[in-house]
């Protein structure tokens, strides 16, 4: 029986890529860097925005202050253009018997003031970010802390995702995934998944079906 549902946060729950790129090419300016299109950082994102943003300034030039710039661009433009996706809200009314988490690779507390913002926080009872556990996703670390502080064993949890790097967190904690083809990575980057929704609300069908045959 699933007990604890595990999302991801950006490309998953809500699209926050508009006010990324915006604060991406906000931190960028004073490097050089050609401002960037919303599709070229949405290729780029998932795995933090430090890595991300160092690796967008050429190498030949100091990096000092780009982090800063970004998170404080960021900080204050967090929900300009952030929505939750299609049935996100309507679903997670539905799904009130359920244990929720939240383990995004964005920081905590942009993620939680993300979550407020849209009104969707209080349906969460953990929300982790990048800075809240010693690893990121992929690696299993966020999730097993999940795990942990819920008191549910892998078995009787499932993550939602859009990502490979969700993809591989899910599978090295021993845990099943949903993919989402909605978000920010293509379908055949989440062929490992286990299971495969176009749409948030076909979550209820993939809880029902594994309910069916456990």
């Amino acid at each position: 029986m699933i007990k604890l549902l595990i999302f991801d946060l950006d490309g998953t729950l809500v699209d926050t890529i508009h006010d990324i790129a915006n604060a991406v090419n906000h931190a960028l300016g004073p490097f050089g860097v050609r401002p960037l299109t919303v599709e070229i950082v949405k290729s780029k994102v998932g795995s933090g925005i430090t890595k991300l943003i160092e690796g967008l300034i050429p190498p030949d030039k100091p990096k000092d202050g780009a982090v800063e710039r970004f998170l404080q661009y960021y900080s204050a433009h967090l929900l300009d253009y952030t929505t939750a996706y299609p049935e996100v809200k309507e679903t997670l009314l539905k799904l009130g018997d359920y244990k929720k988490a939240v383990i995004s690779n964005k920081r905590e507390i942009l993620s939680k003031g993300c979550l407020e913002g849209l009104g969707l926080l209080r349906f969460f009872d953990v929300v982790l970010g990048s800075d809240s556990v010693s690893e990121r996703k992929p690696s299993p670390v966020p999730v097993l802390e999940v795990l942990k502080s819920t008191g549910v064993s892998k078995d009787e949890a499932l993550m939602i995702g859009d990502s490979n790097y969700d993809v591989e967190a899910a599978h090295a904690a021993g845990v099943r995934i949903v993919a989402v083809t909605y978000g920010y990575r293509s379908r055949d980057v989440l062929k490992d998944a286990d299971f495969m929704i176009d749409n948030f609300g076909e979550l209820i069908d993939i809880l029902s079906g594994i309910e069916a045959n456990k």
